[in-house]
């Protein structure tokens, strides 16, 4: 893993679809709006991808912690746009503040928190535990 520095930023978009609606990823009874979960996704990938760049080949990093706030909903057609930026690095272990928007209104904000992995060791681990 190259050092990866604190202010780096990554970014990921989706158009929210009918997939993506708490009201068919959850719940039939609540509203057509993006679900909470997917805007979370949104924003973990986000993180992902600014420190991918960092990374080794058999290198990836997974999330260990959320903490996020849903600001607002958002409808169907919209253009969700996550960002993501590196506040702290400590070996492993990066920090994030994350955000959302839907073009319209900020619709979500937190932090997050992921680990650096080595995917041959992380898969021999989970192939021992069968």
């Amino acid at each position: 893993m190259a050092s990866i520095p604190v202010g780096a930023r990554g970014s990921f978009t989706l158009v929210v679809t009918a997939e993506h609606l708490a009201n068919r990823f959850k719940d039939a009874t609540l509203p057509p709006v993006l679900a909470t979960p997917v805007m979370i996704m949104a924003m973990e990938n986000a993180a992902l991808n600014a420190i991918k760049p960092y990374l080794g080949a058999q290198e990836s990093a997974v999330g260990t912690r959320v903490d996020v706030l849903h600001l607002a909903a958002t409808p169907i057609g919209r253009k969700v746009v996550a960002g993501a930026q590196v506040t702290k690095v400590e070996g492993r272990r990066i920090e994030f503040n994350i955000e959302a928007t839907d073009g319209v209104a900020p619709i979500g904000a937190g932090t997050h928190e992921r680990m650096v992995i080595d995917m041959v060791r992380f898969v021999e681990r989970l192939n021992q535990d069968k």
